[in-house]
Formats: structure tokens, sequence, C-alpha cells
């Protein structure tokens, strides 16, 4: 079997479609997964760059250019059937995935989170708002989890979590900064778990 063909979905700048990247070229993807496309809502997402700058391709679609939310996505599925993709990988894509998408790749999406989920996901849990909520909650402990995407935010059965203590002194930006490094770590070891399993 060749190596499997991942789509990812990114709202930003990207890091942990580098850590995917680099795991495909020398770490634990390597000859079991390529990135085939990457997708985003956003134009100015540095994500769009990295991925040309590896020669994949790199697209940027706007959801206001649609009429409605399911038909962009319809849009994106036939961009990622056009690319052969078997996987989807959202990193850091903050739009809410359609029913559509979720039908057409069944338990072939996975998002990755900053937080141990079930807590501290849902609507309007993203970035910098995850890690105040953690702090104002004075947990001990957060980190980062990577899903298997339905048809609810932060939902779906947990795959892999990468875990760290909070420290006295966080605050959201350095609470962030470290739960970070873990999604670079954790991605490509749930990509790779997700792999064996299909």
């Amino acid at each position: 079997m060749g190596a499997c063909k991942l789509g990812v979905l990114l709202s930003g700048g990207g890091t942990n479609l580098q850590a995917i990247l680099d795991s495909c070229e020398t770490g634990l993807l390597r000859s079991k997964a390529e990135v085939a496309i990457v997708i985003s809502n956003k134009e100015d997402a540095f994500g769009l760059a990295r991925a040309k700058q590896a020669g994949i391709p790199a697209l940027h679609l706007d959801p206001k250019q649609f009429p409605s939310r399911t038909e962009y996505f319809a849009k994106i599925i036939s961009e990622l059937k056009k690319h052969e993709i078997s996987l989807i990988c959202l990193a850091g894509f903050l739009l809410k995935i359609e029913p559509n998408l979720i039908r057409e790749f069944p338990k072939r999406i996975l998002n990755i989170h900053p937080a141990l989920l079930p807590k501290y996901g849902g609507k309007g849990m993203y970035g910098h708002f995850v890690h105040e909520a953690v702090i104002r909650a004075g947990e001990k402990e957060s980190g980062c989890t990577v899903h298997i995407v339905d048809e609810e935010f932060d939902h779906g059965p947990i795959l892999a979590q990468r875990k760290i203590l909070v420290l006295a002194n966080d605050r959201a930006d350095t609470l962030a900064e470290r739960v970070l490094k873990e999604e670079h770590i954790l991605f490509p070891e749930a990509i790779a778990q997700y792999l064996k399993k299909i």
C-alpha cells in the first residue's frame, strides 16, 4: 500500500502543518503518509505559504464567495477528491465542519484541539479563549487532544492526548506556547496511530 494522502485544512500559521510535513519527510509518517493538498479559508494564512514552499498544492477558498456553507464544503470535497485524499487533518481550521464533508469522509477527519477534551471544547473554544478558560478555572494541567470529527464542535472519539502542568505564573500566551509544542509532537503520532488501524 502506498503512502496515505492527507488533505490539511487550516486558517492560520500552519505550525501543525509543518510538524506533519516534517514527520512525512523524516519522522514517524515517513513513507506512510504525504500531504497532497492544503486548503485555507483565509487568504493570508501562512500555512498556504508553507505548503507552496514544500511544493504542495495550496488553495485559498473564501466561504463568502459561496451561497451557503454546504456549497462551500461541496467545493472543498471536490478538491479533496481531485487529489485522492484518504484522510483529512484539521490543523487550526476555525470553521465548523458541515455534515456533507463528514458524510463524504466518515471517521476520516482528524482535529487537533489545544485542551484536554472533553473539557474546554465547543463553540468559541479556540486559540487564547481555551487557555484563558483553563487558567481562570485554576486547572492544574492542560494539554492537547486529537479526535475524530463528528457533527458537534470538538466532539467525537478521542485518539490521543498529551498533558502538561499549568504553572503558577502562566498566562494564556505562555500556556499556549507550551501546549503548541506538544501539539507538534501529538498530531503526527496520532496520525501514525490512526493509519495502523485502517
